[in-house]
């Protein structure tokens, strides 16, 4: 019997497309539960898009959690693949408190999650995942690419101090050139290089040779030759042109390392697409495996369209 897609809404059709997708790039679906011990959100709020949990208590006296978050769940139950790409894609419900309402929301999400052993070829692969997922939901649209790590090198090799340089971390995500010479000012430190990286906000190409040009303290040359490694995957495409490399994307440094990512689509001022790599947070989950992903938030682009009738 042949599916009838006329009858399918933009959401679920958006859903089929994306799944297509991700399976020609190798990837398989995984479904999970809907709910898991509370304990494992608690432990990693700092990592949720929200830090509101909706519990309840089970039968047998334990602390349960709607789930709010995919990745966590997945990390939970899979094992680490080794050498190998374990390719997962997914399309569940997370469950949060709307920050507007105040009311429970259920929102379906869409992402994709490759854990084992990454390589920039392989990294490169999850950005272009990324850029061809927003092109299915807007030709116009933004991949916007950071690397914190190199952020990280720089901020340390102006200061030791841990409050010099979290104000540092603060003032780099948001821009603020003047705050940033005030505060390197204070400690005697110089602040060019700083200001410099955070004032890119360039395609591929320019980015890398606006980054090699930058003088700085500490040596981040296997950094930027890692990233140019991973942006060349939009070398002669023309994803290339919807590439931006911006560095005043700031994560928790506790989860991520290397890249991070955002995705934009015309219309909508928030993120739909949030992705990076985040060996860390395995590690912390008892994961040997390197790992990095990305979700859809698709609610995001239903709002947009609501507002629009």
């Amino acid at each position: 019997m042949k599916l009838d897609l006329s009858v399918l809404d933009r959401t679920e059709s958006r859903i089929l497309s994306l799944r297509s997708l991700y399976r020609e790039y190798g990837y398989k679906l995984y479904r999970m539960g809907k709910f898991e011990e509370y304990d494992l959100y608690s432990r990693n709020k700092s990592f949720l898009v929200s830090g509101e949990v909706i519990t309840f208590t089970d039968t047998s006296g334990r602390l349960m959690a709607l789930k709010p978050d995919v990745t966590l769940s997945i990390i939970k139950n899979t094992r680490d693949s080794g050498q190998t790409l374990q390719k997962l894609c997914y399309n569940e419900s997370v469950y949060r408190v709307s920050r507007k309402t105040r009311s429970f929301r259920e929102i379906m999400q869409t992402g994709i999650e490759c854990m084992g052993k990454l390589d920039a070829g392989s990294i490169g692969s999850v950005l272009m995942l990324a850029a061809k997922t927003l092109e299915l939901l807007s030709d116009k649209y933004v991949l916007e690419v950071s690397m914190p790590d190199i952020l990280a090198l720089v901020i340390s090799g102006i200061s030791a101090d841990g409050d010099a340089r979290e104000r540092l971390f603060k003032c780099a995500g948001e821009k603020n050139i003047p705050e940033i010479r005030r505060s390197c000012a204070e400690i005697g430190a110089d602040g060019q290089a700083l200001t410099e990286l955070i004032a890119i906000c360039d395609p591929p190409d320019d980015a890398i040779r606006k980054l090699r040009s930058i003088k700085t303290i500490s040596d981040i040359g296997k950094e930027i030759e890692l990233l140019s490694d991973m942006l060349k995957v939009f070398m002669d495409t023309a994803y290339d042109a919807h590439i931006q490399v911006d560095f005043s994307s700031v994560c928790d440094m506790n989860y991520y390392n290397g890249v991070i990512f955002q995705g934009y689509i015309g219309g909508i001022p928030e993120s739909v697409l949030s992705g990076g790599r985040y060996d860390k947070l395995m590690c912390r989950m008892g994961r040997s495996d390197e790992a990095i992903g990305f979700a859809v938030y698709l609610d995001r682009i239903e709002r947009l369209e609501e507002d629009a009738l």
